[in-house]
């Protein structure tokens, strides 16, 4: 693979520690700042937001623009973002700062992504892709505790200096390491061809597919920590282990689902999705058993994230010439998902439906998401008139 990979791998680790680091920082963010955990929770779902709109709103605003140049200034402001995070002396100021890092985050993961696939030949493509998203994934195994311990012991602002200085780092390896003549034909792209591109069947077709999937994994994962310690009857102190246990299944099911990918695209996602539903329901039944939870969480995670590479990929393959848009947009369908599914089974809980119901809801979310992956397998055009494959990038 590509040492330019590493760059953008290391681009996707610090944007992933930005997203979930402070999850497990927000006591001590809602002390410093004098307000209510529930509050300090909106500089989660702010960031959320944020990126579903970045991701299409800058995706479109830098279209014409090469894509290495791109890279640099969307790293830049990922740098200033979390550098008033940082700094801020009061919560508004930390908002602003979360809310521009995060407009990143949709950017660089879809122009990232058909950099990726760029460096590659057409045979690795979704391998690169899961390259890529291996930061991503290695920012919940290992970033998050890590970001989480440090902020307990030095402070919570010494994780987002932390999240500056790795910023500056991929900076670096972007500007020394990714090729200037990668996406060069980016220049010659306009706005009006990247959305006309982006209107057809299979790319939203793919677009639901990533909301009702990830719909169902994160809905799920959202509420482990009381899952696992009210109903599995795990101490407090543990969660972080299991936490650890679910991002190392993240980690290899992307890495192997980008490689399965790569030699049947949509096999892979249905086998990734049936298995997921299989999981879910599997869990629910099992919650209040402990080793059987343990093996639960790490195929939740694996199978979860086995599908990122492969939904990333079809959607830039059916983009054809607007693989940069398409890319962008699933990025904002991710979090959509995540939206939708936390706050599915924030209402069963509410109804008093028990923690286990995060599990058949995500079961649920994800069984559609097969639904509609059968629909788009059964409405693809003919191999004659379909564009397979995405116009070369480099």
């Amino acid at each position: 693979m590509p040492v330019a990979l590493i760059a953008l791998a290391l681009g996707g680790f610090g944007i992933g520690l930005t997203e979930f680091g402070i999850m497990g920082l927000l006591p001590e963010v809602a002390g410093d700042f004098a307000v209510s955990i529930p509050t300090a929770g909106y500089l989660i779902s702010g960031y959320a937001i944020a990126v579903a709109i970045g991701a299409v709103l800058l995706t479109a605003a830098v279209t014409r623009l090469p894509r290495k140049t791109v890279l640099t200034w969307l790293m830049v402001l990922f740098i200033l973002g979390n550098l008033l995070s940082a700094l801020a002396p009061q919560y508004s100021v930390m908002m602003v700062g979360r809310i521009l890092a995060a407009l990143t985050h949709g950017a660089f993961f879809g122009i990232g992504s058909v950099v990726a696939t760029a460096l590659v030949p057409p045979n690795r493509k979704a391998a690169a892709v899961s390259i890529m998203f291996t930061g991503l994934t290695s920012a919940n195994v290992l970033g998050v505790p890590l970001g989480t311990f440090l902020g307990q012991a030095l402070g919570w602002r010494s994780t987002f200096w932390a999240i500056t200085i790795i910023g500056v780092v991929a900076l670096i390896g972007i500007r020394l390491l990714v090729p200037g003549s990668v996406g060069r034909a980016a220049a010659a792209a306009n706005l009006g061809a990247e959305l006309v591109a982006v209107k057809r069947p299979q790319v939203w077709w793919t677009l639901a597919m990533t909301v009702f999937g990830f719909g169902g994994m994160f809905g799920a994962f959202a509420y482990i920590a009381p899952l696992v310690t009210e109903v599995s009857g795990f101490a407090v102190g543990t969660v972080p282990w299991l936490l650890l246990i679910f991002g190392a299944g993240l980690f290899a099911g992307n890495l192997v689902g980008g490689r399965a990918a790569d030699r049947n695209l949509d096999g892979t996602m249905l086998t990734a999705l049936i298995a997921l539903v299989v999981v879910l329901a599997g869990f629910a039944l099992v919650a209040e058993h402990r080793i059987p939870t343990i093996v639960a969480i790490a195929l939740m995670g694996a199978f979860g994230f086995a599908t990122a590479p492969p939904l990333q990929t079809r959607v830039m393959k059916y983009g054809g010439d607007a693989p940069t848009m398409a890319s962008a947009l699933n990025i904002a369908a991710f979090n959509v998902g995540n939206a939708l599914g936390t706050w599915l089974s924030g209402l069963t809980i509410a109804a008093g439906l028990g923690f286990t119901s995060p599990l058949w809801v995500g079961s649920i979310l994800a069984a559609v998401s097969i639904g509609l992956l059968a629909t788009a397998i059964a409405t693809k055009p003919k191999p004659a008139t379909e564009n397979a494959e995405p116009v070369p990038v480099a």
